[in-house]
Order: structure tokens, then C-alpha cells, then sequence
């Protein structure tokens, strides 16, 4: 079954490409480690996925590029084209001549509606040609106007118009430090909108890359692009086929609503969070090696401890010991900074992945007790090798991880609003204080569910 991606604004423009792009290097490397017979059936699987193949033998992107200002969407499709690799289809996108100024209500009220017609239209080809639509994967931004307010417009009409499609939101997460003045704001707006039309949110935190480049992959001046093929690399990690079953004979066929049945068992939780070990610069590949059981032990403690690479991880963290039942009014007697999950999905791809043992991902005391372990973990593999590494391990989680960010967010965003700071830019474009305040309620609602599990 194929995904059709929808990138929007700028950061989803720049990101979308870099996924595409490691997904076609991954997938025409040498380094796959594997029998022939494995190879061809995960670039099959892939280019199902994400391409179509045409007369001129490039594969063509399933993807519709939208932005409200023509720069990003023009210098995207001709680096695509040049590749030679892939490229986007010619007339799969849309842009306009002015932005949306870092306004969410902008983008949400009136791009969006002005452009509706145009950009489903686009939305819609592209889907009906799929022989098998899985659903669709946006790429946006939080923080600024188009990305966010037209992102989340955009979300609510797929929602509409493909009723039983999938709909996952990739969703990056501002600097805490701002980008925007605004961008608290915007990222209320977005969160909670999404959270009514989106089957399930995947969070990318711009702090939390740039400390992966800068103390993983040794980049000294780090630029936008070093920030987005981190972020891509662990999108495709995810994305790319594996075998969901054991022993598994042919590849997913459903990506998205296979992640949606393992990860998301109630409509309350939706945040998923991805991390992906190891990771390091190309040319200290071939100097190390890697053990099983030492990247699980790391992603394990990563996933209780909250961290989000895995330098720097509290190894003082340890789950609540069984028989430690704590009256659910009184969820802070928790062990301090233990992270508990909902659900985990352990991706596993490179040679000897059969022999590994995941039973530490099975503890129930890592899940909430509402859930039956066994139906909270799950784990997808393949002996293909993914971008170079040899072994390789990701983790997508349903868990607190974002409590604290979206705490931090709801928090600031409500100081400005009650000294009323900026909310004039936004009343002109219609949305009002009563939206706001719905906003508001649906997020702490939001961390209230998850700080309660």
C-alpha cells in the first residue's frame, strides 16, 4: 500500500525532501547485508510506498508540495531533479506569493479556505494514483504560519474528504529558546486542532536534533539541512519495510495502519516519539561495531529514562518494582523521572536480528495497568540493513516524553494570553479568544491523561 505525503510550509518542503532522499539512497546502497532475493523484495516493498515509477524511469515522489511562498518548493524540485535518483511530479504542487507572516489564524482562516479547492485537487490525483491508498503522512512545523495554521487546516480536510485513510502529522517542535514570538501561540493552535483530525502525532524536537549533531555526529557549525537528515534518517528507519510478524515471509503492507494498530489504542493518546540508535558520523562507521544486546540495554534505559540519544543517559533510572502499586490519585510517588509508556514498537533491521532477545521491552512495570503488556509491545523486523549501519534499532513510544515540552508550551502560551499580548493579530484573521481557550482545555486535558498514566 502507498503513503501519500503532504509537505507543508518551509521546515515540511525542506524535511520532506531529505526523507525521500534517504530513502532512495538506503534503498540504492550496496550496503544491504542480505540475500538477493531479500534485497529485491524491500525495494519493491519501498518504491510501492513512496514512488511511482513513469515512462522516464525516475521514480516520482508521491508527494504534494504546498507553500505560500513560491523560493523553498522551487529550489526543492530542481536539487530533486538533478539527482537523477528521484523527483517530485511537475505539477503536484502549490504555492502562492506572500506567506502567512508566522500568523497561525493567517494560514488557518484564510489561506487555507481560499486555497482549498486547489490544493485537495492535487491531494486527490495523487491519491488516485495509488492502487492502494495506506494514508497520509504531513510534514509541518509548529512554530510558524503556513506549516502550522494551513497544516492543520489541510489535516482537517483530509479527514474529510478520505474518512477511513490514515493520517499521521509529523510535527517539529520549535527551539525552546523561539524562532517566533509567537510561536507558543502557534503551537497551541496546531496541537489541538490536530489532535481532533489526526489519527496520531510523530514529534520531532528541534533542541533535542540539534544536540544529536552537535555531540553525535561531530557537526560543528550546524545548519538547517545537518538538522533535517537526522530528522529524516529516523523517519526512514521507521518507514522503510520490515517484517511485522515473525517470521515474517513478505513485507507490511499497510505501514501506517499497522503503526496506528500497535501504538495507538485509545483516541486520548496520540504523541509518538522516535528514537534511533546508533548514530554517528559516515566515516566512524567503519571503525565500530555493534552488539544486540548493548543497543537494546541503551534504547531500553533511553525510553524509562527520557532520553533522547544516547549519550548523556541517567542510568539511575529504574522501573517501579512489581507489587509497588501506587493509588492512581497519587501518581507522583512514581520512581522520580521514570517515563512510563502505553505502547512500544522496537524496529530492528541488520544481520542477526532473529537471535535477539526483547523480553526487557516486555517488563509490564515500563507499560500503564490499563493495557495488557503483551498487546503494548510490539517488534518489526528485517535482515536488511538500513543507511549504512550494519545493525541498527528504533524505537517509536507512546509514552510521557512529551510532558514536560508540552507543559513548558501550554504555560508560556497562557502567560501571554493573559496579559493579552499579540491576540489583536490574530482576532483580525477571526480566530478568537473563545478558540483560544478551547485550545487551551483540549492540551491540558491532553497532559492531564498522560500524566495520570
Amino acid at each position: 500500500m502507498s503513503i501519500v505525503t503532504v509537505q507543508l510550509g518551509q521546515c515540511g518542503n525542506q524535511i520532506g525532501h531529505e526523507v525521500f532522499n534517504a530513502i532512495c539512497a538506503d534503498v540504492h546502497g550496496t550496503h544491504g547485508l542480505c540475500s538477493k532475493k531479500e534485497n529485491e523484495s524491500y525495494h519493491d516493498a519501498c518504491m510501492e510506498r513512496f514512488f511511482r515509477e513513469e515512462e522516464s524511469e525516475v521514480p516520482v515522489a508521491r508527494a504534494v508540495l504546498v507553500d505560500m511562498e513560491p523560493k523553498v518548493i522551487s529550489q526543492t524540485l530542481s536539487i530533486a531533479a538533478r539527482s537523477g535518483c528521484w523527483k517530485y511530479d511537475d505539477r503536484s504542487h502549490f504555492c502562492q506569493k506572500q506567506g502567512s507572516g508566522n500568523n497561525w489564524a493567517n494560514g488557518y482562516s484564510v489561506h487555507g479556505p481560499r486555497h482549498k479547492e486547489a490544493i485537495m485537487n492535487l491531494v486527490q490525483k495523487e491519491a488516485e494514483k495509488c492502487d492502494r491508498l495506506s494514508g497520509f503522512f504531513t510534514i509541518m512545523s509548529m512554530a510558524g504560519g503556513t506549516g502550522s495554521g494551513l497544516g492543520a487546516f489541510v489535516t482537517r480536510c483530509l479527514r474529510d474528504a478520505f474518512p477511513t485513510s490514515f493520517i499521521l502529522n509529523h510535527v517539529i517542535w520549535p527551539y525552546g529558546t523561539g524562532e517566533v514570538i509567537v510561536q507558543n501561540y502557534n503551537s497551541v493552535l496546531t496541537l489541538s486542532h490536530l489532535y481532533q483530525s489526526s489519527d496520531a502525532l510523530l514529534v520531532h524536537e528541534n533542541d533535542v536534533i540539534h544536540k544529536i549533531c552537535a555531540q553525535l555526529m561531530n557537526i560543528k557549525q550546524i545548519s538547517f539541512r545537518d538538522v533535517n537528515q537526522v530528522i529524516a534518517h529516523q523517519l526512514g528507519s521507521v518507514f522503510q519495510p520490515s517484517y511485522t510478524a515473525e517470521g515474517g515471509s513478505c513485507y507490511s503492507r499497510n505501514p501506517l495502519g499497522d503503526l496506528m494498530e500497535t501504538l495507538v489504542p485509545h483516541p486520548e493518546f496520540k504523541m509518538l516519539g522516535l528514537r534511533n540508535i546508533p548514530q554517528m558520523p559516515e566515516n566512524s562507521l567503519a571503525y565500530s561495531t555493534f552488539s544486540w544486546p548493548g543497543l537494546l540495554k541503551h534504547l531500553r534505559q533511553m525510553l524509562i529514562a527520557n532520553a533522547k540519544m544516547e549519550e548523556g543517559i541517567d542510568w539511575q533510572v529504574r522501573p517501579p518494582r512489581p507489587g509497588f502499586s501506587i493509588p492512581s490519585s497519587h501518581p507522583t510517588n512514581k520512581p522520580l523521572h521514570f517515563n512510563t509508556s502505553i505502547a512500544n514498537l522496537v524496529i530492528l533491521r541488520g544481520k542477526d536480528m532473529h537471535s535477539v532477545d526483547l523480553g526487557s521491552f516486555r517488563d509490564p512495570s515500563l507499560y500503564t495497568s490499563w493495557l495488557n503488556p503483551q498487546d503494548a509491545f510490539n517488534a518489526w523486523k528485517t535482515p536488511r540493513a538500513f543507511n549504512k549501519y550494519e545493525k541498527s534499532a528504533s524505537l517509536v513510544s507512546n509514552s510521557q516524553f512529551l510532558l514536560k515540552p508540552l507543559d513548558n508550551v501550554v504555560g508560556k502560551a497562557w502567560n501571554m494570553f493573559a496579559s493579552k499580548a499579540y491576540i489583536h493579530q490574530y482576532t483580525r484573521f477571526g480566530i478568537e479568544e473563545e478558540d483560544f481557550l478551547d485550545s487551551f482545555t483540549a492540551l491540558e486535558q491532553v497532559i492531564s491523561s498522560y500524566t495520570l498514566l
